[in-house]
């Protein structure tokens, strides 16, 4: 009878325990509904479930589960004591068994409950949480195991690189944006989401990545939450999102339940063991001897797995700004390749853009808090590709010898495109691709950004520069301009050609003259228009007016053979003189265009949509070029039709890059202009070598001196008796030439001077300098030859380069640096 009644009891108490298991199990059956849409859904705007256990601060609920003896180890967080609630294990048991997918247990089952009544020792027995104090409160309705927080997803594209793939998140802006679209339900459609400044588009629904202004291969997009660590280069990949949806609904029951320890299979048959929300591991699937066992195995080295970007070492920009103060299209040169790297001209003008960003940071802060600058967007000018998908590359390859294969290539597709340019054929081509390819994306931005109401400018590199020079030179401007520049090229003309002839009159010994030619008007062309009745209506007398003659019908017989000389335009040897046309203001344009493009190939030039503002030559051979084609001078009154502003900018050891400025003043020699470091003084190496310069020179002259009056005075034959007007005289002498070294050479070098008097360049840059040559570093100082392919090459991470820029394109906006850089303009 007693052992009936005990029956009854156990019965009773196991009765208890079922049902209040099963309470358990319906309640975890309740929540997980909603726990999936959660994942599924935008965990931003979905309700969630509890709040403290997502990003590293989970309730781990690592522990043993209490069995019928009491025996095994503590419980975990969130479940009740042994003394209170012994039904609690057996209940979440159930509860994980019912809802985990894919374990292959039934955890009602006595078999699994005998095996989960004291579970092995493991390694991660030693991290088990503390046991909870014994007169806890046992809450209304108990929770199963710990609380959960949804992941917050990051969404990146797949960039491949020399075959190799590499995944680069989104700017925050632009994550946030791709997340909108998709929690708004806009997945089903195909929606376009601009990123990257607007010059890529995300197509929502088929996951792609596509450039809006240039041709590349479209890439992968992925919304990311879980993330491994790769083999080679120890950078995290993440999951695919269908797998890290699963993922996720593992790890939010492990976390809800307080099961961990779980097995989940990739489609690639890899296993991902969650042992706790610390620690997750992804193996390698195994190949096993046994054909009938294709389970796969724990073996092999494990990779680490981490929920969340923000647990994985990435670094996550924050976007640009929308705001585009200016438009630049950059030409490359030669070649495909743009750098030392063998980079294209995108990846190129990618570094010129983030460095300018950084710059507008440093450089003009005060401007951005106050909002009055944005970002000036950089856009790559492609022109090879379509040069040499002409036919040429096979004709070429047929004549092309098969010794030293690599080095005939990388000629033929480079060094060539020299030869292309000089080629009436394939210069056409060349102009016609650059100047659609401008317009075509300039119209294309206009579309993207109505709103847009900056100017545009261009910069070349190489022999992109001459491209754009030859365009340049070779546009129209409006009628309005074309009256206006003739009003200002009459009163400069004027106002130079008079000072012309000052300096003539002075060469021919006359300056008493100047006066007279003055009150005349006479400039340089009314001079040689003048005949020996003219002058001797002017008052001049018979001596002065013949010099005058001979010297103007010397200069018209230098013009009349040189001219008659193949090869050479009818201006004759000297381009930039005006001396040959009449005296309207048209004449004087055209043969100021005439003079620039002498030497032309034959081409029929198109014109841009637009007027630029300003031109920036970066490593440019055009000084070259024209010196070549027999432009000896450029006029100084001469400026681009539509662009005002020219600067011509390159490294001191660039081989391919040549000045400007010397062509429109060659009877002055002076330094180009020191572009100042971005962060505001000399480079050290340069402080000091002019340092030594200068204290080389002083020690030189100083013992120069100390010797010429030792050897003086060697030589000098003592003379006894001499009067003191002699000595006096001889001291004076002494002095004097003693004096000399030391006065002179005190003046520093040309190239150490720093404050160099206002030189007049012309009107090619509106009044200003042109050429700006940067500051070489401090390693690059040892050799220059060994440095001479890089210093072609570094402009598009030159930050002295790209402030340069920025300060140009700015200072035309009223818009300056907030602390002015010594020795800038």
């Amino acid at each position: 009878m007693t052992g009936q009644r005990s029956q009854a009891g156990g019965a009773g108490r196991d009765q208890g325990q079922r049902s209040r298991a099963g309470g358990a199990d319906r309640h975890c059956r309740h929540r997980l509904p909603a726990l999936r849409a959660q994942i599924a859904g935008n965990p931003r705007s979905s309700p969630a479930v509890t709040a403290g256990a997502g990003r590293g601060q989970h309730r781990p609920g690592l522990g043993g589960h209490r069995g019928r003896s009491g025996a095994c180890a503590a419980p975990g967080p969130g479940r009740a004591a042994p003394q209170q609630h012994r039904g609690s294990g057996a209940g979440a048991a159930r509860g994980s068994g019912a809802a985990f997918p894919g374990s292959g247990r039934d955890p009602r089952s006595p078999r699994y409950r005998r095996h989960r009544r004291c579970p092995r020792s493991s390694p991660m027995a030693a991290q088990e949480p503390p046991r909870p104090p014994p007169g806890a409160a046992e809450p209304a309705e108990p929770e199963p195991g710990g609380r959960y927080e949804a992941v917050v997803p990051h969404w990146f594209y797949c960039k491949v690189t020399d075959t190799r793939e590499r995944w680069v998140p989104f700017s925050a802006q632009d994550s946030e944006r791709l997340e909108e679209a998709h929690g708004a339900g806009k997945a089903q459609d195909d929606v376009v989401v601009p990123t990257s400044g607007g010059r890529y588009d995300v197509h929502l629904r088929a996951r792609r990545r596509v450039a809006v202004y240039w041709e590349e291969e479209a890439t992968e997009v992925r919304r990311c939450t879980w993330f491994y660590k790769g083999d080679k280069d120890n950078k995290f990949i993440p999951y695919s999102e269908s797998f890290s949806e699963e993922l996720e609904e593992a790890y939010m029951i492990a976390v809800t339940l307080g099961e961990w320890k779980k097995k989940l299979e990739s489609p690639n048959r890899e296993v991902i063991i969650l042992h706790n929300p610390k620690l997750m591991v992804h193996y390698h699937p195994v190949a096993s001897s046994d054909d009938w066992v294709s389970t796969p195995t724990e073996q092999g080295r494990p990779r680490t797995v981490k929920r969340g970007v923000e647990n994985i070492a990435v670094e996550i920009p924050n976007g640009e700004p929308l705001q585009i103060d200016h438009l630049v299209f950059v030409v490359h040169g030669i070649g495909p390749a743009c750098d030392i790297r063998f980079r294209s001209i995108v990846q190129c003008v990618n570094d010129f853009r983030n460095v300018s960003l950084s710059m507008l940071q440093a450089h003009f802060k005060k401007a951005q808090e106050q909002q009055q600058v944005g970002r000036v967007e950089f856009l790559p000018v492609n022109w090879h590709s379509s040069l040499h998908s002409t036919g040429v590359d096979v004709d070429l390859e047929r004549i092309t010898l098969p010794s030293i294969n690599r080095l005939r290539h990388f000629i033929n597709d480079t060094i060539l495109d020299v030869f292309f340019y000089n080629s009436s054929t394939y210069c056409q081509t060349i102009v016609d691709t650059v100047a659609s390819e401008m317009n075509r994306l300039h119209q294309l931005f206009l579309q993207r950004n109505p709103q847009f109401k900056g100017g545009v400018s261009i910069a070349g590199h190489s022999l992109g520069s001459l491209i754009l020079f030859d365009l340049l030179t070779n546009q129209k401007a409006d009628p309005e301009e074309d009256e206006h520049c003739a009003q200002v090229s009459r009163t400069t003309s004027s106002m130079g050609g008079i000072e012309e002839v000052k300096e003539i009159l002075k060469k021919l010994e006359l300056p008493e003259y100047c006066d007279v030619f003055e009150k005349e008007k006479m400039d340089r062309q009314a001079l040689f228009l003048c005949t020996e009745k003219n002058l001797k209506e002017m008052g001049i007398p018979l001596g002065p007016r013949m010099k005058i003659l001979h010297y103007i019908s010397s200069k018209r017989e230098t013009k009349d053979q040189s001219s008659a000389a193949p090869g050479h335009s009818e201006r004759g040897a000297e381009p930039g003189s005006l001396s040959q046309h009449g005296d309207s203001s048209e004449d004087v344009r055209n043969c100021q265009y005439r003079d620039v493009g002498l030497g032309q190939v034959s081409a029929n030039y198109p014109q841009l949509n637009y007027k630029p503002s300003i031109f920036f030559a970066f490593g440019s051979p055009i000084g070259m070029f024209l010196t070549v084609r027999g432009v000896k001078r450029i006029d100084p009154n001469y400026s681009l039709p539509t662009c005002k502003g020219f600067f011509n900018i390159f490294h001191p050891f660039d081989p391919v890059a040549y000045r400007i400025e010397p062509m429109i003043v060659p009877e002055l020699e002076f330094e180009p202009m020191l572009l100042p470091h971005h962060k505001g003084r000399k480079r050290m190496h340069l402080e000091l070598k002019e340092g030594l310069t200068r204290m080389s020179v002083d020690l030189k002259n100083n013992l120069l001196g100390s010797l010429r009056v030792a050897w003086q005075s060697f030589t000098r034959a003592p003379v006894p008796a001499l009067e003191a007007g002699s000595t006096e005289a001889e001291a004076e002498t002494e002095a004097g030439t003693e004096k000399q070294p030391d006065t002179k050479p005190e003046e520093p070098p040309a190239a150490v001077k720093e404050e160099t008097p206002p030189i007049n360049v012309g009107r090619l840059n509106g009044g200003n300098r042109i050429d700006y040559v940067l500051q070489e570093k401090p390693i690059e100082s040892f050799n220059e030859y060994l440095f001479a392919l890089q210093g072609h090459l570094c402009y598009w991470e030159s930050e002295d380069t790209v402030l340069l820029v920025l300060k140009e394109i700015y200072q035309t906006q009223g818009i300056t640096l907030d602390q002015p850089l010594p020795g800038s303009q």
